[in-house]
Parts: structure tokens; C-alpha cells; sequence
């Protein structure tokens, strides 16, 4: 189940963020200064092969695999978006709806609107 990770480091110049998480998803929503969500990036699959989904309102959608850094041998380097196509809407929806019960309606009722919109 989604819960508030508090502790959010928010950055000069730009406006709040909050942070949702769980071992499924992180959700990550950017707003103006005056609460307007301007995005979110929706991150699942995290024991599996991470994937994120990113929103907002200068870009649209854009869909990616999380490459984890991990090389046998070598030093673990940071994680990176690389392009990936292959979204399973439903399948995500359906456990979005599940684990985002006690998350603020407003938010989740956004997210779910972009899950459904994407093509």
C-alpha cells in the first residue's frame, strides 16, 4: 500500500514535490507553487524490471526502463532511463487502483486519469 515518504528533498527554484511509495511503486507528483500539479513519474515493477512512466505538462508521456547500474564486476554506477516502449497499462491500473487507496484522492484520481489517457 502506497504511504507518504515525508522526508522529500525539495529543490531551490522549483516548486514543491511528493514522494509515494511501497516495494511495487514509487510516485513521485511535481506542483506549482500554488499546488497545481504540473507532473508525476510513476515508477513500478521495482522487484522486477523497473519501468517508469512520466507525465507532465510540458512533455506528455514519456515510458522507460530503469537500467539499475549494475555491471558483474564492476562498481554499481547510478540508475538511468533508458527508452522503453512497452507499457501494460492494465496490468498497472489495476494494481495503481489497489495500492493507492490511502493515498489523497486528488492525486490519485489525477494519476489514474493520465494511466487511462496514455496511448
Amino acid at each position: 500500500m502506497l504511504y507518504e515518504f515525508k522526508d522529500v528533498r525539495q529543490i531551490e527554484g522549483e516548486g514543491p514535490r511528493r514522494w509515494f511509495l511501497d516495494d511495487y511503486f514509487d510516485l513521485i507528483v511535481w506542483y506549482t507553487d500554488s499546488e497545481i500539479i504540473l507532473g508525476f513519474q510513476l515508477c513500478y515493477d521495482k522487484p522486477g524490471m523497473e519501468r517508469a512512466l512520466t507525465w507532465d505538462t510540458v512533455h506528455g508521456y514519456r515510458h522507460h526502463k530503469i537500467d539499475d547500474g549494475e555491471l558483474p564486476g564492476q562498481q554499481k554506477m547510478s540508475p538511468i532511463l533508458v527508452q522503453d516502449g512497452l507499457f501494460d497499462t492494465e496490468k498497472v491500473i489495476k494494481r495503481f487502483i489497489k495500492e493507492s487507496a490511502d493515498i489523497p484522492g486528488e492525486i490519485r484520481e489525477f494519476v489514474l486519469d493520465k494511466l487511462k489517457s496514455y496511448m
